[in-house]
């Protein structure tokens, strides 16, 4: 395996796993105490298109400076992981380990992951892998909720108590990342593993005293100000304030769709409604059984957060996320604004469909970087300014914070123990 590292001199050496479009690692790269040292994607974009596909290790070179190294972490061994020690770390062990596994077999919103435990899950339990080699001081990691709730949380419970009989201080927990200033409805589990003396400390420990103004993480405020664009349209400013074109039926549906936060429920209330749906939407009627179904062919609300921002969302047809009163689906660069990207974030791959890819597979970079704050006092037992760790040209200003009003309303993931051994499921993967 060859590893190139970044010439760059910082204090603290971090390593990102499943590095995808940057999310994580951009956090990190902007705060000055850290050096992102290596980071490893295998760039897997649909289930059809395999290994390499997805572009991503494009957009991370061209905003992090690092070229990711391209593999598959399902199959990486031993040897793999002693080698990016020896290259990379001199020897020595590791600062940070951000591992951040495909949420995708875990997230609720596919209603098989109820019943199927998916392979991707038991990456989690392979974390143990470089932990054991890497010996972090810490490991960051975030997944969807059902992570620490869900059917197949066992995975995380095997790789809680390997981490636990190794010394590490284990905190998990979840989180809606609206408040913490991200625009948009994000029910994350984050994970936060240390040897440092000062325990495992929280997002909810950062914010402490404090709160962000409801109005900051609204649509509007995230993306009102930026150039009306039409379908297909591309801003002549920005390469990425674009949005992809619409087929004709689509773009008609749209159109009959009420502005800020409309969806095509709203259609059964037109003479033409029948006729304007799609033979799904039709069934659904004639069962009066919607589900979570009224989100799709949605509209934003200029005054609510966005809904969750999902990798296949690039199509209005996926969930709600149309622009609140132009009819198309919000640009790649509203989009990367919503899940917190700066505004000045490049997006690399040649399909539009795999920019979005990229920001709906990301950790939140606005989030990131609260969370290097968060892991530097860890090290350095001086806790920041929660006004410092507003991530700039993002959504969210200093003066958006305000004392806190009310306690946090923390929800710990306090598990039980796995019925199987960790020895069991370790060797399994």
């Amino acid at each position: 395996m060859v590893c190139s590292k970044s010439t760059a001199s910082k204090q603290l050496t971090f390593i990102d796993l499943f590095s995808g479009a940057g999310g994580m690692s951009f956090g990190f790269h902007a705060h000055p105490a850290f050096q992102v040292t290596a980071a490893l994607d295998g760039e897997f974009g649909k289930p059809s298109s395999g290994k390499g596909k997805l572009g991503c290790n494009n957009t991370y070179l061209a905003n992090i400076s690092v070229s990711p190294i391209a593999v598959d972490l399902a199959h990486i061994e031993d040897h793999d992981i002693e080698s990016i020690r020896m290259q990379l770390l001199g020897g020595h062990n590791l600062d940070v380990l951000s591992a951040c596994p495909p949420c995708t077999g875990f997230s609720r919103t596919n209603p098989n992951n109820h019943l199927t435990d998916d392979h991707r899950n038991s990456l989690v339990v392979r974390t143990e892998k470089w932990v054991r080699i890497l010996s972090p001081k810490v490991l960051v990691m975030e997944n969807a909720r059902e992570l620490l709730r869900g059917n197949f949380s066992h995975h995380f419970r095997v790789l809680r108590r390997s981490l636990e009989e190794m010394g590490y201080d284990v905190h998990a927990s979840i989180h809606m990342l609206n408040e913490f200033g991200l625009p948009q409805r994000r029910e994350r589990a984050l994970v936060i593993a240390t040897r440092l003396a000062s325990g495992a400390k929280s997002l909810e420990d950062l914010w402490m005293g404090h709160r962000v103004e409801e109005e900051a993480t609204t649509v509007h405020r995230c993306i009102a100000h930026l150039p009306k664009i039409t379908a297909g349209e591309c801003d002549t400013l920005d390469r990425f304030h674009v949005s992809p074109s619409m087929n004709p039926d689509s773009l008609i549906r749209l159109r009959a769709i009420p502005r800020d936060g409309g969806s095509w429920i709203d259609l059964r209330l037109r003479k033409d409604g029948h006729h304007l749906m799609t033979p799904a939407m039709r069934r659904y009627v004639e069962a009066e059984d919607y589900g979570s179904h009224p989100d799709v062919y949605g509209r934003m609300a200029w005054q609510r957060p966005a809904v969750t921002i999902k990798r296949e969302c690039a199509h209005i047809g996926n969930g709600r996320y149309a622009h609140p009163d132009q009819d198309r689906l919000c640009s790649v660069r509203e989009m990367a604004l919503l899940q917190g990207f700066p505004e000045t974030y490049k997006f690399g791959g040649r399909a539009m469909s795999n920019m979005y890819r990229h920001i709906g597979d990301a950790v939140p970079p606005l989030i990131s970087f609260q969370l290097a704050h968060l892991i530097h006092w860890m090290f350095s037992g001086i806790k920041p300014d929660i006004k410092s760790c507003v991530l700039p040209r993002t959504s969210l200003h200093p003066e958006d914070i305000r004392p806190a009003e009310r306690a946090w309303n923390r929800q710990l993931a306090w598990l039980p123990e796995p019925a199987e051994s960790s020895e069991k499921l370790l060797a399994s993967v």
